[in-house]
C-alpha cells in the first residue's frame, strides 16, 4: 500500500515545481490576450465587445467543462488529462499567432479554452490524492502562487513583447514557452500512486448538485463570484481602450504594467482571509466589495494618477472578497466539497465571460462613464449578496476543514 508524498522527498519537490509550471502555463495562455484588446479592434475593425471575445470565447469553454473534464479524469487518471490539456492548449495558441482571420482566431481561442479545461478542473484533486494530507498545503500553495504569476506576467509579458515584435510573435513566443513548460512537468510531476480508474454514478451528482443549489449560503457565494469576476474582467478588459485613448495615450507596455497590480491582490487575499478567519466570513465579505466600489469611482475623472489608484483598490477589493468567498466555500459544502469548488469556478468563469462581454456594450454606448456605472451596478449588486449572507445562520456542525483557497484567474 502506498503512502501519499511527503515534504521533504524528491518527488514531492518534483510534483511542488511540475503544479507551479502548470498554474504559469495555464493562467498565462488563458489571460494574456486581455491587453491587446485595443490591438485587435484596431487590426481587424471590430469593436471593443467583439475583441473581448478574445478572453470569454476561452473562459466560457473553460467554465462549462470544469465539471465534465473532472468526471473525464476520474477514468484516465489526473496527470495523462493534465499533460494533454497544457500541450494542446500550448499548440492552439500558436497556431492561434498565425491565423489569419477574426474568425478563424477566436476558433482557436475557444479550443484552447477547451483545453485548459483539465487543468483547475483536477490540479487539486491530484495533489490531494498524492500528497500526504500534512504536506499538501504547501504543493496546493505553489500552484496557486504560478496561476497568480502566470495571470500577471502572462499579461505584461505579452504586452511588452507586442511593443518590441508585434502581437502574433509575442503570442507564438508565449505558446512555444508553455509548450516547454507542458514537457518540464509531463518529465516532473510524479505517475499517480494512489489513483483508482472509477466511473461517475451521474445521479449522484445530480443529488449532490441539488443539495448545493438548497443550501442557504452556497448560492449568494455563486452570485459573489460571478459578479466580482465579472466586474474586475470589465476593467481590466476596456481600461486599454481607454488609456491608449486620449488625453492619456499611453503605450501597449505602459499599459501592460498596470497588470503589476495583481501583487498587490496576492497581498490582499493573504490579509483579509486571516482577517476574516478572526471575525467572521459573514461579517467582512462585504468589505473588500466596498473597496472595490470605491476604487470603481476613483476611476471616473480623467486623472491617470486616480486611475492607477482607483486600479489598485479594485484588485485589493477583488482578491480580497475572492479569498473570502473560495474559502467559505467548502468549508460550508463538508458533503460535496469538490463538487461545490467546481460549482464555485463555474459561475467565477462564468461572470468573466458573459459579464465581460456586456461590459463591452457599456463601453460603446457610453465610454469610461458607462463602465463606472455597469461595474458599480454589478458591486452593489455583490455587496447586497453579502449583506443577506450575513443573516445566514450557521451550518450545526462546525464549518471547518483543510479547503485551500481557488486560485485566481
Amino acid at each position: 500500500m502506498h503512502s501519499g508524498i511527503t515534504r521533504g522527498s524528491p518527488a514531492y519537490r518534483r510534483l511542488s515545481w511540475a503544479m507551479l509550471l502548470a498554474g504559469l502555463a495555464t493562467f498565462s495562455l488563458l489571460y494574456s490576450v486581455q491587453p491587446l484588446l485595443p490591438v485587435f479592434s484596431a487590426e481587424y475593425g471590430v469593436s471593443a465587445e467583439a475583441a473581448s471575445l478574445a478572453v470569454s470565447l476561452a473562459t466560457a469553454p473553460m467554465a462549462l467543462l470544469l465539471i465534465p473534464a473532472g468526471i473525464l479524469s476520474d477514468r484516465i487518471g489526473r496527470r495523462p488529462l493534465m499533460i494533454g490539456s497544457l500541450v494542446a492548449a500550448a499548440m492552439l495558441t500558436i497556431l492561434s499567432a498565425i491565423m489569419p482571420g477574426w474568425e478563424t482566431f477566436l476558433a482557436m481561442r475557444f479550443l484552447t479554452g477547451v483545453a485548459l479545461a483539465g487543468i483547475p478542473a483536477v490540479a487539486m484533486t491530484y495533489l490531494a490524492e498524492e500528497v500526504d494530507a500534512g504536506s499538501v498545503g504547501s504543493a496546493m500553495g505553489l500552484y496557486i502562487a504560478g496561476s497568480a504569476i502566470g495571470g500577471m506576467s502572462g499579461r505584461f509579458g505579452i504586452a511588452l513583447l507586442t511593443d518590441w515584435m508585434g502581437w502574433r510573435t509575442a503570442e507564438a513566443a508565449l505558446g512555444a514557452t508553455s509548450l516547454i513548460m507542458a514537457a518540464a512537468f509531463w518529465r516532473t510531476a510524479p505517475v499517480s500512486r494512489l489513483f483508482v480508474p472509477r466511473r461517475d454514478d451521474l445521479g449522484a451528482i445530480g443529488r449532490s448538485l441539488k443539495r448545493l443549489a438548497g443550501d442557504a449560503a452556497l448560492p449568494y457565494l455563486y452570485a459573489v463570484a460571478f459578479l466580482l469576476m465579472g466586474a474586475l474582467v470589465t476593467i481590466y478588459n476596456y481600461i486599454g481602450f481607454r488609456l491608449t485613448a486620449p488625453p492619456f495615450a499611453l503605450g501597449q507596455s505602459a499599459v501592460g504594467a498596470i497588470f503589476l497590480l495583481y501583487l498587490l491582490g496576492s497581498a490582499s487575499s493573504t490579509w483579509f482571509g486571516g482577517f476574516a478567519g478572526r471575525i467572521g466570513r459573514r461579517k467582512v465579505q462585504w468589505v473588500p466589495i466596498a473597496l472595490l466600489l470605491a476604487g470603481v469611482l476613483l476611476t471616473a475623472p480623467d486623472r491617470l494618477e486616480l486611475i492607477i489608484l482607483g486600479l489598485a483598490l479594485i484588485t485589493i477589493g477583488f482578491f480580497g472578497g475572492h479569498s473570502i468567498a473560495s474559502s467559505w466555500v467548502g468549508r460550508r459544502a463538508m458533503q460535496d466539497r469538490a463538487l461545490a469548488s467546481a460549482c464555485y469556478l463555474l459561475f467565477y468563469y462564468l461572470g468573466s465571460s458573459i459579464l465581460g462581454s456586456v461590459g463591452g456594450v457599456a463601453w460603446t454606448r457610453g465610454g469610461w462613464h458607462g463602465i463606472v456605472l455597469f461595474v458599480g451596478a454589478l458591486a452593489i449588486l455583490s455587496i447586497l449578496a453579502a449583506l443577506r449572507l450575513v443573516a445566514v445562520k450557521p451550518l450545526p456542525f462546525p464549518e471547518s476543514g483543510p479547503t485551500p483557497e481557488l486560485p485566481p484567474g
